[in-house]
């Protein structure tokens, strides 16, 4: 996102990676009662102010808002006052709403989001191909080195100014494929049987790594895999919502409903054109078609025409990966997040009506918790369900038998 800006003549940089003092500065500046990614974004921005360095006359924070009765809606306003309290009224909070279509960017808007649309792609599948690597390297160490090149490859091409984006698109095309052969040199064994473990939940928990206390690799070396949900999924079900809202208010055939349709087809052919050189990868990894696919795996348990969020978007893709073979669901939350809540009263009817599929609701605070333990249990059941499971796993062509 930071090299999209860039493209567009911002200079703009990723905020550092998350640690203690980030916990440190967002608890001092909150109550205790706000979720565990508004401390996390909280804290982030406040280690920035904290630089020798730092000047508030020269620096903007980008925290986009949204509608809806997430807290997410008041990270922007409450960012604000902080800095308010803090004598920083210098500081500019960007905070950009679907609602305004990100009217607030200016004439930049339309080739930033075009090119964002690019890098949200492309940073699923450098995390997509670490997720497949990873567990099976002799060294792990060199999945996660090659993970850090690709960001940082896909980031240098992603900010060259002035491309038109068909021309963005092929370069990048070509830079997936050098990322592609980087990770297929990784010294690995794929051998089958690991259990697959679905992650699913709230979408800054479950992604970023220092909120989840990096789950995926401590199921690695548990002995499993992981298959995560992506931010892309999240771009799916949001279009999927405007064509809905469209249609109830404007019946099936609208001028706004086939302008979402054409928005969501140029960004599956983008999608499609990034992806194609890593088409053989990803056997057995499939995603959904489409949104309207997934919508209908989930809608006897939390349809998402009635609920919205991400709650609906986590039963439906818990079936998928049953449908898929996984061995295993753990939904990553933040404490006393309502989409973990809601999920976690629906999860029982979706395993019963599914084999029994183990799911696990895991809420995360970032305070003493047994979360080793808990994966322990958690990777036992996963591989006595996957000795009577019905729906077996597909493996890409390059794994072996046992």
């Amino acid at each position: 996102m930071a090299a999209a800006f860039r493209s567009v003549g911002f200079n703009a940089a990723a905020t550092p990676d998350s640690n203690e003092d980030t916990l440190e500065l967002g608890g001092l500046h909150s109550s205790g009662e706000e979720c565990l990614p508004h401390r996390i974004t909280l804290g982030d921005f406040l280690r920035i102010t904290r630089q020798p360095d730092f000047d508030p006359r020269k620096v903007a924070f980008f925290m986009p808002g949204a509608p809806g009765p997430c807290r997410f809606g008041q990270y922007a306003p409450y960012l604000r006052q902080v800095l308010h309290e803090a004598g920083l009224d210098d500081i500019l909070v960007l905070s950009p709403n679907s609602d305004t279509g990100y009217g607030e960017l200016g004439d930049s808007a339309n080739d930033l989001m075009h090119t964002a649309w690019l890098g949200i792609v492309l940073g699923d599948l450098a995390n997509r191909l670490l997720l497949k690597t990873r567990p099976y390297a002799r060294r792990p160490e060199d999945a996660d080195e090659a993970f850090r090149q690709a960001v940082d490859d896909f980031a240098e091409n992603l900010a060259v100014r002035g491309l038109p984006l068909r021309e963005r698109t092929r370069r990048l095309t070509d830079v997936v494929i050098r990322v592609r052969d980087r990770f297929h040199n990784i010294p690995a064994d794929y051998v089958k049987g690991r259990p697959l473990i679905g992650l699913v939940g709230e979408i800054f928990c479950r992604l970023n790594t220092f909120s989840n206390e990096d789950v995926a690799r401590k199921i690695e070396q548990l002995g499993g895999e992981c298959w995560a949900s992506d931010i892309t999924e999240w771009i799916w079900y949001t279009n999927w919502c405007r064509q809905f809202d469209a249609t109830r208010r404007h019946g099936r055939f609208s001028l706004d409903l086939l302008k979402f349709k054409i928005k969501d087809f140029v960004q599956h052919r983008f999608e499609h054109a990034l992806l194609k050189p890593c088409q053989t990868d990803f056997v057995g990894y499939e995603e959904p078609p489409s949104f309207h696919d997934l919508v209908e795996l989930g809608r006897p348990y939390l349809p998402a025409t009635g609920a919205h969020g991400e709650m609906s978007v986590s039963v439906a893709k818990a079936i998928w990966l049953y449908q898929h073979g996984a061995d295993g669901i753990i939904d990553i939350s933040p404490f006393t997040c309502m989409n973990g809540i809601v999920s976690e009263a629906v999860y029982p009817a979706v395993s019963a009506d599914h084999d029994d599929l183990p799911v696990r609701v895991l809420y995360f605070d970032r305070a003493s918790t047994h979360i080793e333990r808990d994966l322990e249990i958690f990777l036992d059941l996963a591989r006595a369900y996957q000795r009577r499971k019905q729906h077996p796993r597909r493996y890409p062509e390059f794994f072996r038998d046992q």
